[in-house]
């Protein structure tokens, strides 16, 4: 028996279904990782910042709720090989569209993210030139770029891909310039945590991941969920 913990809210990684079961792409993830490697699983949702806690009080086994990893938790957990990456873009109004995004291009421009999180720091170390300005959450940070009070915003690409090509941008934006995948601000990946030391789980799912791949039921996983791809 494998017990999976995720997060509550989280779509669609992480998030109730209609009916009251946890559904999303993580959660598809772990039950087909449970057929290869043929083990009964249970996956009970958490908040987020209580995931960690709750492994090493031995309350579940693996945390899958796309948790980017860091040497930070490294220090608190062990991680398998990353099972997708969660790239940084930039994002402005149609009007403002830029193919290259380079620091000196962004010379006195306002660039929005969200305060105290890498993208902020990522932005302050590399794009010295910009107005960095920070929001307190995503919503705040979307809005601004909506009405122009930003030129571009900065933040994680999956969820901007949603937010653009969803409802609540009003068809206001696209995304500029490519992806950024730097390890040291945006972690080496998305990975499933195990206890530290607990080689054998961390292995078994390793290889159940390298099936899923293989199987080309990973690739059919992901198009299920994501029709926009983030890179």
């Amino acid at each position: 028996m494998i017990r999976f913990l995720t997060e509550t809210d989280y779509p669609p990684f992480n998030f109730t279904g209609p009916d009251g079961n946890p559904a999303g792409f993580n959660i598809d993830i772990a039950r087909a990782i449970c057929e290869e490697i043929k083990v009964p699983c249970t996956i009970q949702m958490r908040r987020f910042e209580t995931l960690v806690d709750a492994i090493n009080g031995n309350r579940g086994d693996a945390v899958i709720a796309s948790m980017a990893v860091t040497p930070q938790l490294r220090a608190k957990l062990d991680f398998t090989d990353p099972y997708y990456r969660a790239p940084a873009r930039f994002a402005s109004r149609k009007d403002g569209v830029m193919s290259e995004v380079r620091p000196e291009s962004l010379s006195d421009k306002k660039v929005g993210a969200i305060a105290g999180s890498a993208h902020e720091a990522y932005l302050k170390s590399l794009f010295t030139e910009a107005i960095v300005v920070g929001f307190p959450s995503d919503e705040a940070l979307r809005l601004a770029l909506r009405r122009g009070e930003v030129d571009l915003i900065f933040g994680d690409a999956i969820s901007l891909a949603f937010w653009i090509n969803g409802t609540d941008s009003a068809d206001c934006c696209a995304f500029s310039g490519g992806a950024f995948v730097e390890s040291r601000y945006f972690g080496e990946g998305i990975g499933i945590g195990v206890r530290r030391g607990n080689d054998l789980l961390r292995q078994a799912l390793n290889w159940a991941m390298f099936r899923l791949w293989e199987k080309g039921r990973f690739t059919d996983l992901w198009l299920r969920y994501f029709s926009v791809s983030p890179f």
